[in-house]
């Protein structure tokens, strides 16, 4: 799903992300694990990004409808507060 994303982040103004690969878990609650061994192979990547309070709202309601769309694939936004920034 790195492309959706990426799209919504450019459609949102929003320029800075970190982004790791091959990444591995499981999900809380209904996900599969992606350890990347023999019996469960595949990874999960993620995606950073820091934004102001003003475009926080718009971005999590693009994630939620691209998730409704493809929810088998487990992505997951949350929403942390930054205290300082250098």
């Amino acid at each position: 799903m790195n492309e959706p994303i990426l799209d919504i982040l450019n459609h949102e103004g929003i320029r800075g992300f970190t982004r790791w690969e091959e990444t591995t878990g499981r999900g809380s609650y209904k996900g599969e694990p992606h350890y990347g061994t023999h019996a469960w192979p595949t990874k999960n990547s993620c995606i950073l990004t820091m934004v102001e309070d003003y475009q926080a709202e718009g971005l999590m309601q693009r994630l939620r409808k691209l998730n409704q769309q493809a929810e088998t694939q487990g992505l997951n936004a949350y929403v942390w507060n930054v205290e300082s920034t250098l």
